[in-house]
């Protein structure tokens, strides 16, 4: 078999296998990951869509000599049976929680004596040991040396490398020299001489700039090393112009190779002490410390600091989610419009709509993620996103779930809303109204300072469990301040660790996004953006309560509105006046005709 002929996931299994077997290795992991343990993948590291055809954001791929499964969890069981068919992978439906399932399946398949490969360079640390201490019980032993996928993969996209840019200084209130100082001060808490850093939305949020080495992730491939007196920028040097470079200088950031990387760590001084997260760089760099350097494990402090926006940050958030509103009013009033007029229109229209409107402003620099628009049927998987050449058209009866969101200067967006096409039966009517209801109980909620953010979860479930219903994604993550639209530390779901570092702080930017979802029929999910902060209780304790910040009207004809009590329909009231009072005076003609009727008031009862 030559390698111009893996055309086929099949093909390309087959003669992986080959490689193995020549390498004497009777498995091999492939995660979801890059040398940052990155959530989206430049296309080079995206071995897992290019053995498996499954395109999905995040699975884990395992490859025996006579079988191979894929791990994804049940926003993509529909999309994975799909996409798997015929290429000899099998669908393992992931357990909410359960990220050991590949690892166990492994250590079951395999018999003593046997090895597990995996490339260091792309498996996070905390996964490699986890593993290893899986495969230990059973006598399996790991190869972690290289990337054997390169003896196959013969046209295996090149590394990127985007024009680097800066966060314009009108949206900061901190230099990179203050979050530098920030820093070191945690690593002198924890007693640490070097800090190395591979996580790349930290990378941009201390350096300040920005690339598009990712999709919808306004990133660049780097790492930072960081000591007491210095930093020291990874990247490709020739992305970096004089400007930048100066830029950097000022702030006490040196630049060298991106190449370097590994060589850099080997050569840190001996006797001294490095902070590092294992959950957020390689194993390949964690085996490149030398032996003599006392490795501390701890979360990462700028990711916690990152965490909290300041309060300008929270003002700009705002004055960014008025525009968005403004843009999602436009575009989505031009579909109602098309509907009503008996023009086609389909989901990917419906995307492109909303890229039109929100791109007018000078600030919008790209989508956040890919549009997940689906129509019926469609919104029942819930990462499903059309494309030019695969789509529905929007027709008949029933609900349109529309997950969007954008990067601006000036912040990061993410929105969910249901719209009505024709008359949604009482059962899809009654879907959103629980959603719905889910997301005011969460949004009203008040709660301990510090308190862990996956005990929140049940708040915004409690609706849907009453009849028995559930979901199998988060109800909410955090959102950066024109970074990555999944950021941590928090996570509202039940199955996520509570440890101090999930823990729920004033400033944190986090979406409320409950859904359900009915296989073959339809979906339903609402999601708004919320931002903490302190709200003085009467007994003097210090606690927090949410703020929405997302603006768009939500859809009415999709609920059953004798399903929400008097607090609740007032609670839609008071948003849905706010909502009117902060877009009104942006939107003109048929848009600001749409708003109007959108946000009319209920009648309590």
């Amino acid at each position: 078999m030559t390698k111009a002929s893996l055309t086929t996931p099949s093909s390309r299994l087959a003669a992986f296998r080959q490689v193995l077997d020549e390498h004497q290795i009777d498995a091999w992991w492939i995660p979801s990951s890059d040398p940052h343990c990155s959530e989206y993948l430049p296309d080079h590291w995206n071995a897992r869509e290019w053995l498996s055809g499954f395109d999905g954001s995040v699975g884990t791929l395992v490859i025996t000599q006579d079988s191979a499964g894929l791990w994804v969890d049940s926003r993509y069981w529909d999309q994975a049976e799909r996409q798997l068919a015929g290429s000899g992978i099998n669908l393992m439906k992931l357990p909410p929680g359960n990220l050991g399932a590949a690892m166990t399946w492994l250590a079951e398949s395999l018999s003593p004596g046997q090895t597990v490969g995996l490339d260091p360079h792309v498996t996070p640390w905390s996964i490699a040991r986890h593993l290893q201490e899986v495969l230990d019980d059973k006598g399996i032993s790991i190869r972690a040396e290289k990337d054997l996928l390169d003896n196959v993969w013969c046209t295996r996209p090149a590394l990127p490398c985007s024009r680097l840019y800066t966060h314009e200084r009108r949206y900061l209130d901190e230099t990179p020299a203050d979050r530098l100082a920030f820093i070191r001060r945690e690593m002198t808490a924890q007693q640490a001489d070097f800090h190395l850093i591979s996580s790349l939305d930290d990378i941009a949020w201390i350096t300040q700039l920005r690339g598009s080495d990712v999709a919808y992730n306004p990133l660049f491939l780097s790492h930072l090393l960081i000591d007491q007196q210095q930093a020291t920028l990874f990247t490709r040097l020739d992305r970096v112009d004089e400007e930048q470079h100066d830029f950097l200088r000022q702030n006490g950031i040196h630049v060298t190779d991106y190449g370097e990387w590994l060589s850099g760590v080997m050569s840190l001084s001996s006797g001294k002490r490095a902070l590092m997260d294992p959950n957020k760089v390689s194993l390949a760099t964690r085996q490149a410390v030398p032996e003599n350097i006392h490795v501390v494990e701890g979360y990462q402090p700028s990711s916690l600091l990152k965490g909290q926006k300041s309060g300008q940050d929270i003002r700009h958030i705002r004055a960014v989610m008025q525009q968005d509103g403004v843009a999602l009013c436009q575009a989505f009033s031009w579909l109602e419009e098309q509907l009503q007029h008996g023009k086609t229109v389909t989901e990917w229209d419906v995307d492109q709509a909303l890229v039109s409107a929100r791109s007018a402003y000078d600030d919008f620099v790209s989508r956040s993620f890919g549009t997940m628009c689906g129509f019926n049927a469609n919104g029942a998987q819930p990462h499903y996103q059309p494309s030019e050449t695969s789509h529905a058209l929007i027709e008949g009866n029933g609900l349109l779930l529309v997950d969007s969101g954008a990067h601006y200067q000036g912040g990061t967006t993410d929105i969910t809303r249901m719209i009505a096409i024709g008359q949604p039966t009482a059962e899809q009517r009654r879907d959103v109204t629980l959603v719905l209801k889910g997301v005011i109980a969460l949004t009203r909620a008040k709660f301990p300072r510090g308190l862990p953010s996956p005990f929140l979860d049940p708040l915004a479930r409690a609706p849907l469990w009453a009849e028995g219903r559930n979901y199998g994604h988060g109800t909410g993550h955090g959102v950066g301040y024109f970074l990555n639209v999944h950021e941590g530390p928090q996570s509202i779901a039940w199955y996520t660790l509570p440890t101090p570092a999930t823990a729920m702080q004033p400033g944190m930017v986090t979406s409320i996004e409950p859904g359900h979802y009915r296989p073959g029929e339809w979906g339903a999910r609402l999601e708004n953006l919320v931002a903490t902060h302190v709200y003085e209780s009467d007994s003097g304790e210090s606690f927090l309560e949410f703020e929405t910040l997302t603006l768009c009207p939500i859809d009415t004809r999709c609920l059953s509105l004798d399903l929400l009590d008097d607090s609740e329909i007032s609670w839609l009231n008071r948003y849905h006046s706010e909502v009117w009072e902060r877009l009104s005076s942006s939107v003109n003609g048929k848009a600001r005709d749409w708003l109007l009727e959108r946000t009319v008031a209920i009648n309590t009862r």
